[in-house]
């Protein structure tokens, strides 16, 4: 039925539940995965009302400091799915636009499934830090897997 997830993590102990659904769901199913990270981008440094560029070397250390928690964090997904004889590919991004990024990633990778994990809030602290998966599910094409 299912051929290719898109495993979106970040290295958190709830992400961990993703993983773990994940490769025991393409193990059954023969499916590969891909998991993807999102790395955030530097903030925009605001001074007096004027903005402040990054020197050089500021956007280098952050892109080698993105690039290595992103490395920690896949090698560590292609470990569990190699383990479990599942076909692993790795990618990474840095953006702030987290919830497009996997759209956009499911879509140029033809995934046909989604595993994301959730916290589960409700009511008023579901209003306040909003909800990465509720976002990926109106806008994604591809069909969501929520682990809680």
């Amino acid at each position: 039925m299912y051929e290719h997830l898109l495993v979106p993590v970040d290295g958190s102990e709830l992400s961990h539940k993703a993983m773990e659904h994940a490769v025991g769901l393409a193990k059954m199913l023969g499916a590969s995965i891909t998991g993807f990270t999102v790395e955030p981008p530097l903030p925009v440094l605001v001074v007096e009302q004027a903005a402040v560029a990054y020197d050089v070397a500021t956007f280098q250390d952050h892109e080698k400091r993105c690039e290595a928690h992103a490395r920690e964090v896949l090698l560590d997904f292609a470990a569990r799915a190699k383990a479990a004889g599942v076909p692993f590919d790795g990618q990474f991004l840095i953006t702030d636009d987290v919830q497009q990024a996997i759209v956009d990633v499911a879509s140029k990778q033809h995934c046909d499934l989604i595993v994301m994990a959730t916290h589960g809030r409700h009511g008023l602290d579901a209003l306040i830090h909003g909800s990465l998966t509720k976002s990926v599910l109106a806008h994604s094409q591809v069909p969501l897997l929520v682990v809680h």
